[in-house]
């Protein structure tokens, strides 16, 4: 299953809300406002770090450009809407987070 977080870390807790009912293994999307949790000075950077060793994390690249963001965690992977589509693909979409 394919779980996604669109809401910035400082102002919500979704990320935390995904963490915590992903299985391991599970893959997590960062777009729209979430790709702000891919940003190595973000607050929510080592929460993020510990899950990539648990989940394969992505970021969309055209929020991450709307947003002005150059640079991600090492370890994310940025993927255009082609990668999305696959995701989607390859993994149902959580419906309730």
């Amino acid at each position: 299953m394919l779980f996604t977080v669109n809401k910035a870390p400082l102002g919500t807790n979704n990320m935390g809300s995904v963490l915590r009912v992903a299985p391991t293994g599970a893959p997590i999307l960062f777009y729209e406002d979430g790709v702000y949790a891919a940003v190595p000075a973000a607050k929510s950077a080592q929460t993020v770090i510990d899950a990539m060793g648990d989940h394969p994390i992505y970021a969309l690249d055209a929020d991450l450009e709307a947003r002005g963001i150059g640079q991600v965690l090492e370890g994310i992977q940025v993927i255009g809407f082609d990668g999305f589509v696959e995701l989607v693909e390859q993994h149902d979409v959580a419906p309730w987070i």
